[in-house]
């Protein structure tokens, strides 16, 4: 694998550890800002939605700027959105630090998982795509578990400072071990919105926004439901937590393989294993050692789906896949959020702490069953007749799958 895969997972690992840490410093924030949990978790929700804004914005306002220059740019702007948050004296100005923070994410990962499938040859696209989101699932075996160690210790302002670093040291990563990627022919805004707006790109991100909303419908409440539920305690939060993240990253490397020779199966696959697990938890998080091995499967599982997702609405945005990439974790982000609210309601409905598992394996259910549609219509006679009509090149092989 290139070097400069290297320096994307750099850069993910740090992206991925500034979203996540702030779940363990919420009560150090609040106690220093002088306000409670609950508001500090607003923390959480501004960066998802800098996430979600900043993803097509971003991608769409750096449509012509050369992908290499482009990444250095974002690192840079995460680098300055996590010194503001270090630097906020107050609540209002650390939630905005935040929101800037979120702002380059979507469009990184959009423009890395672009550059990461030039890199290789086309039968290695997805592994190369899979280790650029390496960087992303050690953050939360490593990064996450450190960085909230040291909050606890020296303040949460270190953390951040740390974060900080990280993003220099991406951006320094980036300049020197990325090469010059050439730009699409048809490059340009309005060539990017016509292939977001094909229908196998929108179903791939409603797949996207329903199928991972399973995971954080339970990722967002396994801390209590392991502490409440299974009997663990709160020490050994991180633990379980760090399982998950090891769960995500077993899931990675056999994603990138199995998509590159099976995306739809693999898709599939993932998804119905997800929703099976989920049901499975149900029962196996009162049992402590049948719950820590299902923390870890839940993880794999569910971070199977990402890869092929991420392919999937590439190669259907084939000529233009920039937009549609970075727009895709936007609907991660809406799937976080949205999967979150869900299993929230349903706690407080009085269902249960375990009430999410099954919440989740609906959601999951939902998001296969819209890929399977989506794989249907793409065999249907629509796609026949385009290729026969000659609107469409003929796709490749890494299309169809």
């Amino acid at each position: 694998m290139p070097l400069a895969l290297l320096a994307l997972a750099i850069s993910a690992f740090g992206i991925g550890t500034t979203e996540f840490v702030m779940m363990g410093l919420l009560p150090n924030v609040a106690d220093d800002l002088g306000t409670s949990v609950p508001t500090a978790g607003y923390l959480v929700s501004a960066y998802a939605i800098g996430v979600v804004i900043g993803a097509p914005l971003l991608t769409a306002l750096g449509a012509r700027i050369p992908r290499k220059r482009m990444l250095v740019l974002l690192m840079g702007l995460f680098t300055v959105g996590n010194l503001a948050s270090a630097l906020a004296p107050s609540f209002g100005l650390l939630l905005a630090g935040r929101v800037l923070a979120g702002l380059p994410h979507g469009a990184f990962f959009g423009v890395g998982a672009v550059v990461a499938s030039r890199l290789v040859s086309e039968e290695r696209q997805a592994r190369a795509v899979a280790t650029m989101f390496l960087g992303l699932t050690i953050a939360n075996i490593v990064g996450v578990p450190v960085g909230t160690a040291l909050g606890q210790g020296l303040g949460w302002r270190a953390t951040f400072l740390v974060v900080t670093g990280i993003g220099v040291l991406a951006m320094a990563s980036l300049a020197r071990l990325v090469p010059q990627v050439p730009q699409d022919q048809h490059g340009g805004l309005a060539h990017e919105l016509r292939a977001l707006g094909d229908r196998q790109v929108l179903l791939g991100l409603l797949t996207a926004v329903f199928g991972f909303a399973g995971v954080f419908a339970v990722y967002s409440y396994l801390a209590s439901m392991v502490t409440e539920v299974t009997g663990f305690a709160e020490s050994s939060v991180t633990i379980v937590l760090a399982l998950f993240g090891i769960g995500m990253t077993l899931g990675a490397l056999v994603a990138g393989p199995l998509t590159d020779r099976a995306l739809r199966p693999t898709l599939y696959g993932s998804l119905t294993a997800l929703a099976v697990m989920l049901v499975v938890f149900d029962f196996t998080v009162h049992i402590k050692w049948a719950a820590l091995v299902s923390v870890v499967l839940l993880g794999a599982v569910g971070f199977m789906t990402t890869t092929p997702l991420q392919m999937l609405v590439m190669n259907k945005a084939k000529h233009a896949p920039t937009l549609a990439s970075a727009s895709n974790h936007s609907a991660f982000n809406l799937a976080n959020a949205g999967g979150a609210w869900i299993g929230g309601v349903a706690i407080s409905a009085g269902w249960g702490w375990t009430s999410p598992t099954l919440v989740g394996a609906v959601l999951a259910v939902v998001g296969l069953a819209i890929a399977v549609t989506a794989g249907l219509l793409d065999r249907g006679p629509s796609q026949k007749s385009r290729i026969v009509a000659g609107s469409d090149s003929v796709p490749t092989l890494s299309e169809v799958r």
